[in-house]
């Protein structure tokens, strides 16, 4: 696993755990948070999206339980 950097106003970085379906989002305001059972659909569709910051709003953000990191 990997740390992504991705291009988008209000995501830093991004990092998949794929035996444990977590998502590390890091937003641009420097919170980072992790989501929980995030399937590896979800995450390949955010990375393919046009729109990280939109995709995240819509499918990540609300949808999934999460706990801050920072």
């Amino acid at each position: 696993m990997r740390i992504e950097v991705v291009h988008s106003s209000a995501i830093a970085a991004v990092q998949y755990h794929a035996a444990q379906q977590q998502l590390d989002i890091e937003l641009t305001n420097g919170r980072a948070y992790r989501y929980l059972d995030v399937p590896p659909e979800v995450y390949q569709a955010f990375m393919a999206a046009d729109s990280k910051g939109g995709f995240y709003n819509d499918e990540i953000r609300d949808a999934y339980e999460y706990m801050r990191l920072r």
